[in-house]
């Protein structure tokens, strides 16, 4: 019943959009005919005999799409009871109590039912061997005896090559494909030997001796088979005996976890033919079809008694393996991600606790209970192992592919590879748990419904044509930017600066567009978009003011241009070359080369001083301080040459020596002049004072410097240390004597 009703529902849900291009069309024309007059207002005859014409045409098409709304509605309420039925069933199937299997009357049950089925085989067998399968046994004995040598040549002589396998193709490829060509080969040791179980169970089919007591047991072997030999293949895998493991357990636990995963693999398969043949659990997956089991009908008493020796088997072996795992965390892998380890770990916990209480719970009577919490912790630790396998495989794959064993397992791409391996194997988990395909296909249907956000429905489809339309879109305005920055715009006549600025502004523009195409794309409607972002407009506008004014602030940068790339600015402290200009920031690169990051609102609403913006000449002051007694119009026509004779000093206007004052020891000259370049001001300067130094010793001019005596006299007037020697007496371009100041300090200018 349900899945007649989910199929009415799909077409329910595809009518809903009949007549869709039709009626979009009407209202576009009912639109063009302007508003609808209001109460008491009229419009011409013409008109309003239009728009009921249109009016009734929408209402007309409109009809089939809200019958299949109504429609929907009532299906889907049908489905959602249905499932809650189901879902209440469950349950009270989970909650059942049963006879304790310690109770003598539910062994009593037991052996019976042993007796029973071991009768029941035997029957069959005698009646198949004298009846007409006997007679036709010595026909099929060629196809047996064939099934029967492959099965145990791949059983039993194929072992030992199966299991060198791995070894032997890791020895043959080259450093880096190793570990992926053993990885590969390595599942030779899962497909062989269940190959030759599969091959064992058709032989003794096809013998046609088992019948209605034998051959559920047997058509669930294989399966049983896959499960043993995977899970061994798996614990080999988790706890290798050499190499680089997932997970750096010491030797002693790898060893202990190689047994203890093979044991509850092996447990893991009893379980499963057991379920699948012998005792069916109501409220699990675990049950088969009716006509796969056999016939037989087992007391609950009975069926605790059986199921406990399993239950005990797999929570000893659970409980083991989750001891191990437990400390995962402490022998974490650096070449892999450590939310694998984690995971290990916090299951290993959760397996310690379920395999202490589910046989208990068998005890008690609550076996169905029990089964369903330990063999799904149990399938669930064997998949979360498989994907921790999975991700060092990934992981291997990228070092062949890169050519690189560093660092090529702590890429990005193997990382997300992993994240997506978890997010598809997320319905196995809940497959695992209890869930069918049935409520695996109504979760993804009410996630492909998606939910209304203020109006805008958004659904997964709608969010990957969002982001595949805005990744295309953003991608063609890299690849246009790249284009006029490298082609276009270095045969104009524009600078560099108003070329980084037309290619931000193109960037900005393809950005806005590609949002634009994508929102169209993706089916959202502008209007209620608009009124989302009026919703919100108020908290932007007080949490985000900053980043808002450094947004337009950069807009402005971008169109005005008083600052650009490459520009030497100076702004409250920072002053140094303009690297870039963003959104938000603008980066600048001082002159010890290091990075300060200032908004773009300072640039816009404080002083800003450009050293090179619409020309490269600047003005540099060079102070020069000479000692009292020189010829101040020889010096100014000496500093008047050494300035005329830089290269970048410009000639017009000519640099100027000017006596800027009297100081205290000297007289005070500073050089003006305008280079043609001002990048090179420190330079130039640098030159200047290397000039001077050369001139004035040659001309034998002097430049002051301080000299200093100190005397230290005692209370009683004795002066120590060695008395300060006269000062030699002026020479021609010298200041006078020394003086004396405080205790003993005195200053001379033009000592030498």
């Amino acid at each position: 019943m349900r899945a007649e009703i989910v199929a009415w529902r799909d077409q329910f849900q595809q009518a809903q959009t009949l007549n869709g291009t039709r009626i979009a069309t009407l209202r576009e024309q009912i639109g063009a005919l302007g508003p609808a007059p209001a109460e008491g207002e009229t419009e011409a005859e013409d008109i309003a005999a239009r728009r009921r014409t249109l009016n009734e045409q929408l209402s007309e098409l409109q009809a089939p799409g809200l019958r299949a709304v109504e429609a929907y509605s009532r299906a889907d309420s049908l489905v959602r009871g249905i499932d809650d039925e189901l879902r209440t069933r469950q349950t009270s199937a989970l909650l059942r109590h049963g006879p304790s299997p310690l109770m003598p009357g539910s062994w009593a049950e037991a052996v019976s039912a042993a007796v029973q089925l071991a009768r029941g085989i035997a029957a069959d067998v005698r009646e198949r061997w004298v009846g007409p399968s006997g007679e036709t046994l010595p026909a099929r004995l060629p196809e047996v005896a064939l099934y029967l040598a492959l099965a145990l040549g791949l059983l039993v002589f194929a072992r030992g090559w199966v299991e060198a396998l791995p070894r032997r193709m890791s020895e043959r490829a080259s450093d880096y494909a190793r570990d992926a060509v053993g990885f590969a080969a390595s599942l030779g040791q899962i497909a062989i030997p269940t190959a030759g179980a599969y091959l064992l169970v058709r032989a003794l089919d096809a013998t046609g001796l088992a019948g209605p007591w034998a051959r559920p047991i047997l058509m669930a072997l294989p399966v049983a088979a896959l499960i043993l030999f995977g899970g061994r293949w798996l614990a080999r895998r988790l706890f290798p005996a050499s190499g680089d493991p997932p997970v750096c357990f010491p030797e002693p636990m790898r060893l202990r976890g190689r047994l203890y995963g093979t044991g509850l693999a092996l447990a893991l398969a009893l379980h499963h033919v057991a379920a699948r043949a012998l005792l069916p659990l109501s409220g699990t997956r675990g049950g088969g079809p009716q006509d796969s089991r056999i016939p037989l009908e087992i007391d609950p008493g009975a069926a605790a008694v059986f199921h406990l020796p399993l239950v005990v088997m797999g929570a000893v072996m659970l409980f083991r393996l989750s001891h191990i795992l437990r400390r995962a965390r402490e022998f974490t892998n650096t070449n892999t991600p450590d939310y694998g380890d984690a995971a290990l770990a916090l299951l290993g916990h959760a397996g310690r606790f379920v395999a202490l209480v589910a046989p208990a719970l068998v005890l008690v009577g609550f076996v169905t209970m029990a089964n369903a919490i330990l063999w799904p912790t149990a399938m669930t630790l064997g998949l979360l192992a498989l994907l921790v396998v999975l991700q060092e495989f990934v992981a291997d794959l990228w070092v062949l592919v890169t050519r690189n064993r560093d660092g090529s397992r702590n890429e990005l791409a193997p990382v997300l590879i992993g994240f997506a391996m978890v997010l598809l194997s997320l319905p196995l988990f809940a497959m695992i748990w209890g869930a069918s395909v049935t409520d695996l296909t109504e979760t993804w249907t009410r996630v492909r419904q998606g939910i209304s956000l203020g109006g805008i429905r958004l659904s997964p489809g709608a969010i990957l044509t969002f982001v595949v339309v805005f990744a295309l879109g953003y991608m063609a305005t890299r690849l246009l930017q790249g284009t006029v920055r490298n082609t276009i715009l270095p045969r104009t006549r524009l600078d560099e600066g108003a070329q980084n600025a037309a290619v931000a502004g193109l960037g900005y523009v393809g950005i806005v567009l590609a949002a634009l195409f994508a929102i169209t794309s993706a089916g959202i409607d502008m209007s209620s978009l608009a009124i989302v972002a009026g919703a919100l407009s108020v908290g932007i506008g007080f949490g985000l003011q900053n980043i808002v004014s450094n947004f337009v602030s950069g807009i402005i940068l971008l169109v005005e241009r008083p600052v650009a790339v490459g520009d030497w600015i100076q702004v409250g402290g920072a002053q140094g070359y303009v690297r870039s200009i963003s959104v938000r920031s603008t980066r600048i690169q001082t002159f010890d080369r290091t990075d300060v990051i200032v908004p773009n609102s300072d640039l816009i609403s404080k002083e800003v001083v450009n050293w090179t913006r619409g020309n490269l000449q600047g003005r540099i002051i060079v102070p020069v301080r000479v000692a009292y007694g020189c010829d101040s119009r020889r010096v100014a026509q000496i500093l008047t040459e050494i300035a005329e004779d830089q290269p970048t000093v410009l000639i017009n206007p000519a640099p100027v020596v000017v006596l800027a004052g009297f100081g205290t020891d000297s007289l005070d000259f500073e050089i003006r002049a305008v280079l043609a370049d001002i990048n090179q001001g420190v330079t130039v300067a640098s030159e200047i004072r290397h000039q001077i130094v050369e001139r004035f010793a040659a001309e034998g001019l002097a430049i002051p410097f301080t000299n200093r005596q100190v005397r230290i006299v005692s209370g009683d007037g004795a002066v120590f240390g060695v008395p300060p020697k006269p000062a030699p007496p002026a020479e021609a371009g010298s200041a006078g004597g020394d003086e004396e100041a405080g205790e003993g300090e005195g200053k001379g200018a033009g000592q030498r």
